[in-house]
């Protein structure tokens, strides 16, 4: 018999380590480290016997049929998963505990269930009763829906080869699973790669699509080892903040459809409700009149968003100025601050600053930096801009505002929300068209916005001395504001 080798696993990346110690050297966590057996993941009485078979190989010429896909019903969640899902795919879907995971899979599988394809349910973290009462919660109880909640993986599948083939199942969670092939505790690492395995090898055999649902950690990166991730075909993770009702699934990685689009859901009493125009609806409660707030025309995949950015701009107390920012990324604000001091001479060292992207989108595309300053700057000499107006553009650490992709697009969306301008980069003004239908201000620099929003507060008699279109406002050199 072989003898029993220990070593202790990071229960957060995976990493493995001799002997017991305090902090991950991979991860930096710390207490991460759980005791696991390593001389062998699979038993000897288990283990195949069997020689290794031969198998044809194929060379890269000729014609593959195209992978057959399965349209959810919903059409956010076909977006996302590029028209549906593949034959034999296995998606792992994450999100912060109460986001809405369980429900929208709940809608999912209902809806599929009702146009007639097998769909199984398998929760291993609720009895079946707490799944049936969500299931009339949300008025979906009719459904054909199989239900079962079990954690055993090879119980799940010797009981899903009977019959017909799933078309869909959902494992809710794949924290909870546990196979007798290692001997460990269920959620550690190596259970849960060695169960993700078992479910990846039982979706390809008999080409059932499954759904995993995974945990996230307090940094919001799904639980367990990262190389689930690269064993699953899509990974998807469903955002949100929980005091506001829009959720966002977005695709991290997708091997049959792009990575980047985003579906848009809100939450109601009745469950999760698509939307089909998102801009319509982040705009629906925008501060019109308030200094300190610009409209930002962002792309998404392949879906124009205009969304409202707010930023506030206060004196400060404190020996270190806040920097807060929700929804966006806080070293490129860092970058948009630097760029204004450096060369637009807004001095903000002695300020605070907060700024705040609208409705719970999280925004990760450089486009947005025109319209982050514009609020920033906006906010800080009270000049209201105009609400008629969409912002976009890259600045440059030069201060130069550079073009971004898709211009056309966005200002087809805005022009479609009812905006009558666009400021945007003057090198993206031959891109435009000439069919948007709006008032293009084309800037070449930072400084040019800056002088155009000072001047705007100088009306409203903010400062004494109007401010030359081209020329840094002297109270910003004061550093006044």
């Amino acid at each position: 018999m072989a003898k029993s080798t220990l070593s202790f696993v990071c229960q957060n990346c995976g990493a493995a380590y001799n002997r017991w110690q305090g902090k991950c050297e991979s991860c930096g966590e710390w207490n991460t480290l759980a005791e696991e057996d390593a001389s062998g993941s699979v038993p000897v009485s288990i283990r195949s016997k069997r020689k290794g078979r031969t198998f044809a190989l194929e060379s890269l010429a000729g014609k593959s049929p195209d992978a057959p896909r399965l349209s959810s019903g919903m059409t956010e969640l076909d977006r996302v998963t590029g028209g549906g899902f593949v034959r034999g795919s296995v998606l792992l879907v994450g999100g912060d505990p109460g986001i809405g995971k369980s429900t929208l899979l709940t809608q999912a599988t209902s809806l599929l269930a009702r146009a007639g394809h097998r769909v199984v349910y398998i929760s291993g973290e609720e009895a079946v009763a707490q799944v049936r009462l969500r299931a009339e919660r949300l008025g979906l109880s009719d459904a054909p829906v199989q239900l079962a909640a079990e954690t055993s993986v090879e119980d799940i599948v010797s009981t899903l080869s009977e019959g017909a083939v799933p078309r869909l199942i959902v494992i809710d969670s794949i924290q909870t699973m546990w196979t007798d092939t290692v001997e460990s505790a269920p959620g550690t690492v190596t259970q849960v790669r060695a169960s993700a395995q078992a479910l990846i090898r039982f979706a390809k055999k008999t080409g059932a699509a499954i759904i995993l649902v995974g945990h996230v950690t307090k940094d919001g990166q799904i639980a367990g080892p990262r190389v689930v991730e690269h064993m699953v075909d899509a990974v998807m993770s469903f955002e949100g903040e929980g005091s506001q009702q829009f959720r966002i699934l977005r695709a991290v990685k997708n091997r049959f459809g792009p990575t980047d689009e985003i579906g848009v859901f809100e939450m109601t009493g009745l469950g999760l409700r698509e939307v089909t125009n998102p801009s319509e609806l982040f705009l629906s409660e925008r501060d019109l009149g308030t200094p300190g707030t610009a409209v930002f025309a962002g792309i998404e995949g392949t879906r124009p968003v205009l969304v409202e950015l707010q930023a506030l701009v206060a004196p400060t107390s404190l020996g270190t100025p806040r920097r807060a920012v929700v929804g966006w990324d806080p070293s490129r604000l860092s970058m948009v601050l630097a760029v204004l001091e450096a060369h637009c001479g807004v001095k903000l060292s002695g300020h605070d600053v907060y700024l705040n992207v609208a409705g719970g989108l999280r925004i990760n595309e450089p486009a947005a930096d025109l319209a982050a300053a514009a609020a920033l700057v906006s906010s800080l000499v009270n000049a209201q801009l105009p609400t008629d107006a969409v912002y976009f553009g890259e600045i440059s650490l030069s201060g130069v505002v550079r073009p971004v992709a898709q211009t056309p697009a966005r200002l087809k969306e805005a022009a479609k929300l009812g905006f009558q301008r666009a400021v945007l980069p003057e090198s993206a003004r031959g891109d435009a068209g000439g069919d948007a239908g709006l008032s293009l201000n084309a800037v070449n620099s930072l400084t040019t916005l800056v002088a155009e929003i000072a001047a705007r507060g100088s009306r409203r008699g903010e400062s004494s001395a109007p401010a030359e279109k081209n020329a840094t406002p002297a109270r910003f050199r004061r550093g006044e504001g």
